[in-house]
């Protein structure tokens, strides 16, 4: 599998039955299609839909139904649109179970960079503050490293998007959890050694004895 589909099938099993869940745009929207429908799981964008299900075939597009990134979605038996006030007093009032976003840097404190990219003009951030301020939960889902860079980086150039340490980092090298005392380093991906995962990480790793490989439901 591609690095992005191993990133969304490991978030994937951080999500637990009965949850209320909110999926940023680009890799985290792709976690929707490896969650089992019988968990009941609702998936929420902050643009105001609540119960959307995957991605839809080719030719099956509905363009009155999309994520908050304008990609075309399914919605879920049970399913609900929501005006934008009652879906961002959702977030800020603390009923998010879990947020899964994209991250352009992560640092050693475990605070998240993902709403300017460099070179590029763009209105804002969006919901993400929001989210990563007031989801009980938040899950960085991204590729390690970009253009040979690390992502994972000792303190971040980019500004922040809160000041608020994540709950859990999941790239296609390696699971890893912030804590007040830094970055542990708890799997690796199938194949990859902590040596390689180190390698690609500028923020320095916390671990003792051996790191377990990631084991992907199928």
């Amino acid at each position: 599998m591609d690095a992005k589909e191993l990133i969304a099938r490991r978030v994937a099993q951080e999500i637990q039955p009965g949850s209320l869940v909110n999926l940023g745009i680009g890799l985290p929207s792709l976690v929707a299609s490896y969650v089992p429908q019988e968990m009941n799981v609702f998936f929420q964008a902050e643009n105001g839909v609540i119960g959307l299900g995957s991605r839809p075939p080719d030719g099956m597009e509905d363009p009155d139904l999309t994520d908050a990134g304008g990609g075309f979605v399914t919605a879920v038996p049970g399913a609900a649109s929501i005006d934008s006030a009652m879906s961002f007093g959702l977030i800020r009032g603390g009923h998010l179970d879990v947020t899964v976003l994209g991250g352009l840097q992560v640092d050693a404190r475990g605070y998240l960079a993902n709403w300017m990219v460099p070179g590029k003009r763009i209105p804002g951030m969006g919901g993400a503050m929001d989210l990563v301020a007031g989801a009980k939960r938040v899950i960085v889902a991204m590729q390690h490293s970009a253009k040979g860079e690390a992502k994972i980086v000792t303190e971040c150039t980019l500004p922040l998007t809160a000041e608020r340490r994540v709950s859990l980092i999941v790239t296609e090298l390696a699971v890893i959890a912030p804590q007040e005392d830094g970055l542990h380093l708890l799997e690796r991906a199938p194949g990859v050694s902590v040596a390689e995962i180190e390698a690609q990480t500028e923020a320095p790793l916390i671990h003792a004895g051996e790191v377990p490989e990631m084991h992907l439901r199928p």
